[in-house]
């Protein structure tokens, strides 16, 4: 598969996830609130879980529909995570995708106001009337409520601020953000390919396929949060370090650090080669963007 094909299906797959989600996320809701949605969830972002579910739902000849809805919901689980995440309370951050952060803009109350909405609204956006089998409706939602609650996302978080200033060994920091980033990460690749039929052993490799890269993407975070400038990533470079957090460069080192990310994606891809899946192609070459990407 050539890197040109994958360019143009990547594109074309972002047009779609930003149309529908340009379409889905409300202008309109009371006091200036959708404002403040749309301003956390439109126009930047790397849409990484979303290009997952689309990946994992082609290789199983997935429902298109359902799939591009489940694309859109995670994004908008994350980007409500990415809202509070920012608040005082947490990580206490002013810049995210490249602007001020929501609660710099609209106000610490409207903040957390739009991240619960968006969170509601990605379960909203998993059930339509018509289009997605009901009984798919309720495999979405659960497989997005289990990766965003205290067993995944949520829980990942609470252990990351009790953590701040206290040394962690690698299992315990590996626990934090398989829960914290790679829980989201994994659900991605697992509601696409709840999209459409696979068999057990299917199943079973892209989950430890979401497993690895969702681990590999927080690592890479980690490395280019003390290699890259704040204009790159497009939030505050360094940050981890000023907050006295423990990441895998202070747990591992950054040439450790670098080389587990390495090992991460080729376990992800011997996951894939195993899956028997002929058309996985997209999934292998968004491991390697994940792992290679530079903000």
């Amino acid at each position: 598969m050539k890197l040109a094909d994958f360019d143009v299906w990547m594109r074309g797959e972002l047009d779609d996830v930003e149309r529908a989600l340009e379409r889905w996320v409300p202008s309109g809701a009371p006091a200036g609130l959708g404002l403040a949605m749309r301003y956390g969830v439109l126009d930047g972002g790397k849409r990484v879980r979303p290009l997952l579910v689309l990946a994992a739902a082609q290789a199983v000849h997935g429902n298109r529909d359902a799939a591009l809805r489940a694309a859109c919901a995670v994004e908008l689980i994350h980007a409500y995570s990415l809202v509070h995440d920012d608040m005082p309370c947490m990580d206490n951050d002013i810049l995210r995708r490249g602007k001020p952060t929501v609660h710099v803009q609209f106000g610490e109350a409207q903040a957390m106001l739009a991240g619960d909405a968006m969170q509601a609204l990605a379960f909203e956006v998993l059930t339509p009337e018509h289009g997605v089998p009901p009984a798919l409706q309720a495999r979405l939602c659960a497989l997005l409520a289990r990766a965003a609650g205290h067993a995944g996302m949520a829980g990942g978080q609470a252990i990351d601020l009790v953590s701040i200033g206290r040394p962690l060994d690698e299992r315990t920091l590996r626990d934090m953000h398989h829960r914290k980033t790679g829980a989201l990460l994994q659900a991605s690749v697992l509601m696409g390919a709840a999209c459409g039929t696979t068999t057990p052993a299917a199943w079973q490799a892209l989950s430890e396929y979401g497993d690895a890269i969702g681990l590999a993407f927080q690592v890479v975070d980690d490395i280019l949060d003390v290699t890259q400038e704040s204009e790159t990533l497009g939030k505050t470079a360094g940050k981890d370090a000023n907050d006295n957090k423990p990441t895998y460069v202070t747990v591992l080192g950054l040439d450790a650090a670098r080389r587990h990310a390495d090992a991460l994606r080729d376990t992800a891809l011997a996951a894939l080669a195993r899956s028997g899946l002929a058309q996985a192609a997209w999934l292998s070459l968004l491991a390697d963007k994940i792992v290679e990407r530079d903000s």
